[in-house]
């Protein structure tokens, strides 16, 4: 009985811990909400269930992130959605600036940016993804990425030049 308290203590403590990472990353991997709560949820259960526990939070971090991290691309490949990336981009409607629809604006914005992340090479948006919206440093995402330090910052580098790229060619204002 003590045991059972101290294996759901220290996941407890892990998943307030790592969760809210979790679904950022999630969400920026797959643009949907649910599907993030979803990945993130098998993630979990993932952890659970492994035979051989994680001995500290911090590496059970890095192994939950880079297994949603996984379970993500392995639902967007399913999805085919890298194949539709550049078709969606060119379908968005252009913002109507007249009617004052700031909130509308702001949600086509974030699409725009979201969808042209899509478009990075999976290399680079994963480093960008884990730096950005997981708010990693750079030894965090050499760690779970397994590569090293200066590997992460040159493809955080190009990841942003190429971002940049791909914005400002769909005429989206960068600067």
């Amino acid at each position: 009985m003590i045991e059972d308290e101290r294996i759901a203590e220290s996941f407890e403590q892990v998943y307030e811990e790592v969760f809210s990472i979790l679904i950022r990353i999630a969400y920026h991997i797959t643009g949907d909400t649910d599907v993030s709560e979803e990945l993130c949820q098998e993630a979990f259960l993932k952890y659970i269930s492994r035979s051989v526990k994680i001995p500290t939070i911090e590496q059970s971090r890095y192994w939950l992130i880079r297994v949603v991290k996984n379970l993500c691309y392995n639902h967007v490949k399913r999805k085919g959605r890298e194949n539709r990336a550049v078709d969606r981009i060119k379908d968005l409607p252009q913002p109507d600036f007249e009617n004052g629809e700031d909130e509308l604006i702001r949600k086509e914005q974030i699409k725009t940016v979201q969808t042209a992340l899509m478009e990075l090479p999976l290399n680079l948006r994963t480093v960008l993804i884990l730096k950005e919206y997981g708010q990693l440093n750079y030894k965090e995402i050499a760690s779970i990425l397994k590569i090293t330090e200066g590997n992460v910052k040159v493809r955080v580098y190009r990841a942003r030049a190429v971002l940049e790229e791909i914005l400002t060619r769909e005429g989206f204002n960068v600067s």
